[in-house]
């Protein structure tokens, strides 16, 4: 039975969600802050994670930023606010989704089948290790090291780095990349993919270039020895 972790400082929500999810075959804790969510995180692993923005003690983005320091737990948040600039900043500390009040409990429900479905898929499409000249890519461990050396990336990069790799060669456009990667249709702009990117290439150094930018579509990941390959 998968393990969520609902924290919100209001009763009524936290009960309406923990409701629907045992009802959906899921195994629910709750915490009413973010102080309270990094202890049980501690003590405690979970398959995902419901966070709310705004609570008492410790806001909802400053604990996920604690709890990505010690574990890579799949975080959907929520939040009264919708403006694009409280996504963006969720979406750099590596959510994975981020929904709006007031919000339906059936829709909270499939995207949390969505994202479990997604982190499943991923953890098992692949499991051998990749080597692009000095850049290593382990899929089954998530890591990645530059001329031998580890170098740590955000939840969403190593998804995002992953998913290019696995679609290597090929034009994959931002909506495309939004879609897959985050899961659902992105309202706003995709400044969040450049952001990502941008981000990414200054985590591979020397290898920067092998994420190439094709104007006006969006990204993919370019390694001349696959193309030789082909011939």
């Amino acid at each position: 039975m998968k393990k969520l972790l609902v924290v919100d400082d209001e009763a009524k929500i936290r009960e309406v969600i923990r409701e629907y999810a045992e009802f959906s075959g899921y195994e629910v804790t709750e915490a009413e802050d973010g102080m309270s969510a990094i202890g049980l995180c501690k003590l405690n692993d979970y398959d995902l994670i419901i966070m709310d923005v705004m609570m008492p003690k410790l806001d909802g983005f400053s604990a996920i930023k604690e709890i990505k320091k010690i574990k890579d737990i799949p975080v959907i948040m929520l939040s009264a606010r919708g403006e694009e600039y409280d996504k963006l900043f969720g979406f750099e500390l590596g959510i994975d989704d981020y929904v709006v009040k007031p919000f339906s409990p059936k829709e909270l429900m499939a995207r949390v089948n969505a994202v479990l479905t997604r982190k499943s898929g991923s953890d098992q499409a692949t499991s051998n290790v990749m080597k692009f000249d000095g850049l290593e890519v382990n899929f089954a461990a998530r890591t990645i090291s530059v001329d031998g050396k580890r170098v740590d990336l955000t939840p969403k990069e190593y998804d995002l780095l992953f998913y290019l790799i696995q679609n290597r060669n090929i034009a994959l456009s931002r909506d495309k990349l939004l879609s897959d990667i985050w899961g659902y249709d992105f309202f706003g702009d995709d400044r969040t993919i450049d952001t990502h990117i941008k981000n990414l290439r200054n985590n591979l150094g020397p290898y920067r270039n092998f994420i190439v930018t094709l104007r006006g579509v969006g990204y993919k990941f370019e390694y001349e020895d696959d193309k030789d390959k082909d011939k």
